[in-house]
Formats: structure tokens, sequence, C-alpha cells
């Protein structure tokens, strides 16, 4: 167990307690978010070790709320004088409102991942040997491989979550990643393939020799997929999404759109719509972030509260928001244990942890056997979302047509286009094969960013719009 956080401030337990009850004396809610983390990268790119980092950094973030109104001030410096810095900022909130503050999280005795740095283990020497094992790996077994980047990052968060009354609440996060990217040729041409994974735990599992071969196959099959697509066409299709990463468009599309604040400043294409239809039936979303292990999962979130499985939609009806504290509050709803923040340095806020559409009772063998003219989407890039209208773009990073039933020739360059709430009224048929990415994601929101998870199961859209590039 690492050392406690408050014993980094030159100021006693009873000291930051009286503080912070004078400090958060009428307001609605606050916190005291204490934070150490101990960050390493390595890049093995082009035959050689082209980076390596280690950092680390610890601060506070001392939060008073008043209605809507947030008084926010960090710093990286553990210090008495700090910490009275800061209180003579947020206090400023309090002028003119007078108001009861809140009762705390439930405590949990879950605990979803261990305590183990994961970053002593392998030490530096052996995680070179690992990157440069996997280049030589690519490289000596396929011609076409022109060239390997390999990565290796991994991070171990400590943080304490103090409440005035005493509260205490304390957590520590592991989290590795694995990500490797190989540039295939033939002639003139080169493509592009990727394939990462990762989670809540060490190293351990992810440099068995079974299983980084895996991620490093992975990752030349898509390039040579690549090598051989032709450009994608242009118009309306009916669309195959594939499982597990491929639910980042519902990420992305729909998922944003169901966080609180959205909503409640009436900014998302869902807003108003509780209880509505919004989906087709057969259509269940859900955020969990109690699943062991799973990148986006916390025991508790970054108020302190634990997180839980929240259903949004069900059988096509909205019937709920991710919420942090106070948009839970405001809008007079119970919370769900998503308020999350990058570090320190940033106010929490309601964010996804691993959101996925439910399996249905199709085979992947069955929607795929249903189309005649299609794409099937196998795995996703980049993208762009607007929240209020509901618009997006992505572009496929493995596509293949779908002719009568069976899947044709892989595609370059397909981006599908659409309207998040109208494509989920737009499937029509459900999987039963229900995955999780492998452990990669990232989400970004308001300037944060912080690491999550997605899944679905095999779905059929129809009549999705494709953007191509076939002339």
């Amino acid at each position: 167990m690492p050392a406690s956080l408050i014993e980094r401030f030159d100021l006693s337990r009873s000291a930051i307690d009286s503080i912070l009850g004078d400090t958060l004396a009428g307001t609605d809610d606050g916190e005291l978010f204490l934070e150490h983390r101990e960050s390493e990268g390595l890049v093995f790119d082009n035959g050689r070790l082209k980076s390596g980092s280690f950092n680390v950094d610890q601060g506070f973030g001392l939060r008073a709320v008043a209605g809507e109104v947030v008084g926010y001030a960090h710093s990286g410096e553990m210090s008495e004088a700090a910490l009275k810095r800061a209180v003579e900022t947020v206090v400023a909130v309090k002028a003119g409102h007078s108001g009861t503050y809140s009762e705390p999280p439930r405590g949990t005795n879950a605990k979803l991942y261990g305590e183990e740095n994961p970053i002593p283990s392998p030490g530096f020497a052996e995680k070179v040997k690992l990157l440069q094992a996997i280049d030589a790996y690519l490289r000596e077994n396929d011609g076409e491989v022109r060239q390997v980047s390999v990565s290796l990052a991994s991070s171990w968060q400590t943080v304490e979550i103090l409440r005035a009354g005493g509260i205490l609440v304390r957590d520590v996060r592991p989290l590795v990643r694995i990500n490797v990217s190989v540039v295939a040729g033939r002639g003139d041409r080169q493509e592009t393939g990727s394939f990462g994974t990762g989670g809540r735990s060490g190293f351990g599992e992810f440099l068995v020799e079974e299983n980084w071969r895996r991620v490093a196959d992975e990752a030349l099959r898509q390039a040579k997929v690549n090598l051989e697509a032709v450009p994608a066409p242009a118009g309306a299709f009916d669309i195959v999404l594939g499982s597990g990463w491929p639910g980042v468009m519902l990420h992305e599309a729909v998922g944003h759109g169901l966080e609180g604040d959205f909503n409640r400043k009436k900014t998302s294409a869902f807003a108003g719509l509780m209880g509505q239809q919004v989906a087709a039936k057969g259509v269940t979303v859900v955020d969990d972030g109690t699943i062991a292990g799973r990148r986006g999962s916390l025991t508790v979130d970054d108020e302190g509260s634990p997180t839980n499985r929240t259903t949004l939609i069900e059988d096509g009806k909205l019937v709920g928001y991710m919420q942090d504290r106070q948009n839970a509050r405001l809008m007079g709803v119970p919370g769900t244990g998503n308020g999350r923040r990058q570090s320190y340095a940033h106010v929490p806020m309601p964010r996804m942890t691993n959101t996925m559409m439910l399996g249905g009772d199709k085979t992947p063998e069955e929607i795929i056997a249903s189309v005649k003219d299609g794409i099937y989407a196998v795995s996703f890039g980049g993208g762009q979302v607007d929240i209020t209208s509901g618009k997006f773009v992505f572009g496929c990073t493995e596509a293949y047509r779908i002719r009568d039933g069976k899947v044709g020739e892989p595609l370059k360059g397909a981006m599908l286009i659409g309207n998040g709430p109208e494509a989920m009224h737009r499937v029509s048929m459900i999987g039963n094969d229900l995955k999780l990415d492998t452990g990669i994601g990232m989400c970004g929101k308001a300037g944060q960013s912080v690491p999550v998870g997605v899944g679905q199961p095999h779905l059929r859209m129809d009549q999705i719009t494709v953007g191509g590039t076939e002339t």
C-alpha cells in the first residue's frame, strides 16, 4: 500500500479537516482531491529505441460547488500555503449562496484491480528487449514489412478524496498498454495496420510470447488487408458493424449525448427525450464501470462515488443519463458514479467508463448473409461528432464490400456519415456476440482525456450514408 498522500502536506489530518469544514460550509458540495501519478512510456520505431520517458506528478485540487457554479483551484505544491491560497479562490462561489452540504457517497467494499505498481516489472532493459523482439519477429517473418513501431505505456495513480466531516476515500489505479503498428508495402504502395491491448493490471499476461505475437500478427494482418483494398463506393448502403472496437462509434455518436451535463444544459440531441423511443426495439445500451480489470473501470469515480452499471437505453427507450454529483443534484436524480477528471488539475464532470450495446439473438453469419449489397465495417479510426445535432463522420480502418450475403473485397477510404439518434433507429439486427475492445480507448471532452472501454455485438444498420473514393 502506497504511503498516504495526506502525509505529503506539512499539515495534520485534523488541520486539513478543519480547513475543509470551514471552506465548504454553506456550499452544496465539494472536496479536496489529492493525486500522485507515476507514468512510463517507451517507443521503439524503425529498428531503434526512439523515446523513453518516466514522469512523476502530484498535487491537489480543491472544489466548492454552489448551485451551477464551481470554484476550483489546484496546485502541484503540497503545502499549507498552497492550500490556503486555493481556499481564498474557491470560497468566492459562496458569496450570496446558502446551501446544505451534500451527504457523502455511499461506501463500497469492492476492489476492481490490484495495487501493485506495473512500472518496475519488468525492468527497463527487459522492456527494451521485448520491443526489439517484436520488431525482429515482424521483419524476419515477412518481406513486405517496411516499418515497425512498438510502444509500451504504464501508469500508477493513487488518489485520496477528502470531504468536510472527515470522510476519506482512497484508491490505487494501475494501467498498462502495448501497441504495435506496421507499414507493409508492395512496389510503390504502402499501407498501415495497428493493434493494441491493455488493462488495469501489471504487464504480465501481455508480455507472454504467444500474446504479444498475437498483437503483432493482428497489426500485420490489417496492413496486408489494406494492401488489397480497393476504393470504397459512395452512397447509401446497409452496414454491418463488427463486434468490439466498432463500439467506438456508439461511444461517440450516442454515448456523449447521454452524459448528464449536456442534457441538463439541453445541448444534447437526446435532451428532453427521457422515456421516449430513441433507438430501434432491441437496442439496449449500458455504461458499466464495475467490470474488473477493464480500461474504463474504477472502484470509485473521482468524486469518491462507487461506479455502477447504468442502463441508458433499454429496448430502444431512453431510461437514464450518466451523472456526476453536481448534475445529478441539479436534475433531481441519483448520481451514477460517472464523475471523472483527467488529473488533480481538472474539475470532475460526467464521463463514460465502459459503454456498450448489449447482445441480441442473431449470429454474425446470419447478419452478414442478410445483406444483398452493403459494407462490413470491422474497425474504425478517427471520427467527428456534433453533440447538439448528433451528426457524425467515422473513418473505417478495415472494411469490406458485402455482395449477396458474402464478404467480398476489402475497401479503402470508407467513411460512415449520419446522425447518432437517427442511426440508432436504423438498427435492424443485433448479434449474440457482445465483445469489449482490447483495452486501448481514450476519450476526450472539454480538454480532458480519460481511459475508457467500448463494446458491442455485430449489428446491421439499414441505409447509412457512406462516403467513398471510388471513381
